[in-house]
């Protein structure tokens, strides 16, 4: 059972989110504007949060901005339907998926679903990985460059996990897909685009800038990762 924040100032929309997250055996709770969501996630946390960009005394980007300096707990944003720049700046500020307004409840939950699942402890059979001097602990959830920690969105740390389970191997983005989300058709190729953006981004912060290769019109494949 997971405790899901629902952050949109519509109370309408958040009745409809938390019905059927009741329906689902999620915990929840309701916010109506970033900075109160802000408080109650400092207070108790949080497994997921579904977060709506426009809201009074605290957008979503902002709000993700402040979450996004101590956690990498799950967001999922609702944007508007034409706004794609709302989608593509969620996206890199750390947001783990979206779904556009007005939307599919059913479509909604599975998405929720694919997040949580993402983000659910490894079992007691998996291993740490490793690939030069980069290393996923599956269990933690921790990525590591030799002794420096790495904090990755559960979207990131997925991408990075498939290209590591088979380093000799090129993924093609419809395998990235179905290892990551799990075959859920509602993900675009551009949402895979941005977080394998800014996993390269961080990756290259912390010292490792060639770590994913590029093998144009074929995939992607682990490259060289250390001294």
């Amino acid at each position: 059972m997971s405790h899901i924040l629902v952050v949109d100032d519509d109370p309408s929309i958040r009745e409809v989110i938390t019905f059927k997250l009741e329906s689902a055996g999620h915990n929840f709770e309701e916010a109506g504007n970033g900075q109160e969501a802000l408080d109650l996630f400092q207070a108790r946390g949080a497994d997921l949060i579904i977060l709506d960009v426009g809201m009074p005394e605290m957008d979503g980007f902002e709000l993700c901005r402040r979450i996004r300096q101590s956690s990498e707990v799950p967001i999922l944003f609702l944007t508007a339907r034409n706004d794609e720049i709302d989608r593509v700046l969620g996206l890199e500020l750390g947001g783990d998926d979206y779904v556009a307004k007005p939307f599919s409840p059913r479509e909604l939950m599975a998405r929720v679903k694919a997040i949580l699942k993402r983000g659910a402890p490894a079992t007691q059979t998996s291993q740490a990985l490793t690939h030069g001097d980069l290393s996923l602990d599956l269990d933690a959830h921790q990525c590591r460059l030799g002794t420096c920690d790495i904090r990755l969105t559960s979207s990131e740390f997925s991408i990075l996990a498939a290209l590591m389970k088979r380093p000799a191997h090129v993924l093609s983005k419809r395998q990235l897909m179905d290892a990551v989300y799990h075959g859920n058709i509602h993900v675009s190729d551009r949402t895979l685009d941005s977080h394998i953006r800014n996993l390269r981004a961080k990756l290259s912060e912390a010292g490792c800038p060639k770590a994913i290769e590029t093998i144009h019109g074929v995939g992607l494949r682990m490259d060289h990762c250390g001294a």
